[in-house]
This record gives structure tokens, C-alpha cells and sequence, in this order.
């Protein structure tokens, strides 16, 4: 397959993660592919694991989209830029509980390394700031590192 191709792929999943469409975000994965968030630490196998992770995004940031700025493709491998900018308007679950909706909007770069078996992703990692997240919200004060 083309690299031109994985590319398109690999937006289309960002895109299909946009407008919610979980139907067309489990057609770009395979069976038991893996997401590591890095910016959570957490790992998860599995397509319908991973979409139940990416909707809990989409109730804390309804609003939330991903651009891409700019992608690169070597082989099997993807990595895309992406800005995630959104509203926390929802609440926002993680290890340590809760995180009541702020209203604040939140704008992170990010990176996202894709790894593909054939044309279906197999296994994703996603490397975001979310101190930086989480400060944007106000669930963290300025200036803690």
C-alpha cells in the first residue's frame, strides 16, 4: 500500500473521531489494536476499548476537534501533528477521579505515531502535554510543573 495512502487513512480516523462517527473510527482499526495515551499513561487493546476512551474525550469536550497539521510516512508508520481544541463542558474521568466541567477552552499540540497492518491501524501511540491540559481547564494552577 501507498504511504499516500496510510496518510489519507490516518486523517480519515481523526476526522471520523471529529464527528463522533464511532462506526467509521472502528473501520481504521484492527481487531486487537493497541492505544497508548501517553499523556494519561494509559494503554488500551482492543476496538471497542479504544472508542470507549475517545467518546469519554468527546462527553468532557464536546466541541473537540483534532487538525492536522502536518504528516509524514515512512512504511507501515504515520506520525501526524494534531491540535486539539476544544470546550470542557463535560466531565473529565481519570485516575484520579473526576474533573467537574470548567467551561475553560483548552487548546494541546500533539503528536501521534500510527503503525499500520496493512491498511487498518494496529497500534497507536499519543503524545500530548496533559499538565498543560489541564492547567488550560483550571484543574491545575499556572505554573506547576
Amino acid at each position: 500500500m501507498a504511504s499516500k495512502d496510510l496518510t489519507k487513512i490516518s486523517r480519515d480516523h481523526i476526522e471520523a473521531f471529529n464527528a463522533a462517527d464511532w462506526s467509521r473510527v472502528k473501520e481504521t482499526l484492527t481487531a486487537n489494536a493497541l492505544y497508548n495515551e501517553v499523556g494519561t499513561q494509559r494503554r488500551i487493546q482492543g476496538v471497542d476499548a479504544i472508542v470507549t476512551a475517545y467518546q469519554g474525550w468527546k462527553r468532557a469536550f464536546p466541541d473537540v476537534k483534532g487538525k492536522v497539521t502536518n504528516a509524514v510516512s515512512m512504511g507501515d508508520n504515520v506520525v501526524l501533528e494534531i491540535t486539539w481544541e476544544g470546550t470542557h463542558t463535560g466531565p473529565l474521568e481519570g485516575p484520579g477521579g473526576t474533573i467537574a466541567a470548567t467551561g475553560k477552552r483548552q487548546v494541546t499540540p500533539s503528536a501521534l505515531l500510527l503503525l499500520f497492518e496493512g491498511d487498518k491501524i494496529k497500534e497507536s501511540r499519543h503524545y500530548f502535554d496533559m499538565l498543560t491540559l489541564l492547567q488550560q481547564i483550571g484543574a491545575v494552577p499556572a505554573g506547576v510543573r
